[in-house]
């Protein structure tokens, strides 16, 4: 089933016609702005986070949008951009030896991590589920310094990237979401998600409720589980964020009522309100699809 929501995402990717589609769309694909008082009247859902956006992965068309241009921290958001520069340089199968400064870094900034030890020996592919599933800091200094190489290096692949995508209101500081002037909008964040999920690789990492990394000469057997609880919905992705800064962010790609709809909340109350939003935009977007291209809607 979920291979089959992979196909029909990619799909519908190239009927949009290019990465930058949803966020092209937003002027011109809204069919009504509705304020806080018409909004409840008319069904809208009433949405407790900061930001949020909802777009239609097929053609680009909005679905809801509240504060989509304002820039804000996005937090392990961030990691979503790491994966995808690490996919346009890195082959899965290279070897990166995780280093002191790795578990060091991830440690002194209280990040969530993937558990690795220096002197472990671990591949790419395996790095980018610890860098997707657990959002370990580690698993993204080790690919940053790498791949840059070295930290700011690769922070500016990354805002190249931001770049060439269209994503005009995003700036990157660190490869991992940690406190910083970094920002992004929940816009941009949706652009990006359209993009990674094209990588068949990162759509497949994202997706994977659980990897299990067994027991080599060249490192310890992990386990590494998804923090994107939305998987048991359905959702094929992509990834969870939270720092005090920034709330509580999650970037997901789910399927209702036969389309595909791709989403951003930022700045959420709590870890359960972000996947209740997120569940509410999709089951409120999949009950008219199909009745009427374009009937979205964009709060103040």
């Amino acid at each position: 089933m979920r291979n089959g929501v992979l196909i029909a995402l990619a799909a519908a990717l190239v009927t949009a016609g290019t990465a930058a589609a949803p966020a092209q769309a937003v002027s011109g694909a809204v069919s009504r702005t509705v304020s806080g008082e018409v909004s409840q009247a008319a069904g809208t859902p009433s949405v407790t986070a900061r930001e949020a956006y909802l777009v239609d992965a097929a053609d680009g068309t909005v679905q809801f949008a509240k504060r989509e241009t304002r820039r804000v921290p996005i937090a392990s958001l961030t990691k979503i951009m790491t994966a995808y520069v690490v996919r346009r340089q890195a082959r899965l199968d290279d070897v990166l030896t995780v280093t002191k400064a790795d578990v060091r870094h991830a440690a002194a900034g209280g990040a969530t991590t993937a558990g690795l030890r220096a002197g472990e020996r671990v591949t790419v592919r395996d790095l980018l589920y610890g860098l997707m599933l657990p959002s370990g800091a580690d698993a993204a200094h080790a690919l940053a310094e790498r791949y840059g190489p070295g930290t700011a290096k690769f922070v500016g692949k990354m805002n190249d990237a931001a770049r060439a995508l269209g994503l005009r209101d995003t700036r990157y500081a660190n490869p991992d979401g940690l406190p910083s002037k970094a920002y992004s909008t929940a816009r941009d964040q949706a652009t990006l998600a359209v993009a990674a999920l094209r990588d068949p690789v990162i759509a497949t990492i994202a997706g994977t409720p659980t990897r299990v990394v067994r027991k080599s000469a060249l490192h310890r057997g992990h386990v590494w589980r998804n923090t994107n609880d939305l998987l048991d919905d359905g959702a094929v992705g992509l990834k969870t964020g939270f720092t005090n800064q920034a709330g509580y962010c999650l970037s997901f790609a789910a399927p209702r009522g036969g389309r595909t709809y791709v989403g951003v909340v930022l700045g959420e109350r709590s870890d359960k309100a972000r996947f209740a939003t997120a569940r509410k935009l999709l089951d409120w977007a999949g009950q008219d699809a199909g009745a009427s291209a374009g009937a979205g809607v964009t709060l103040p």
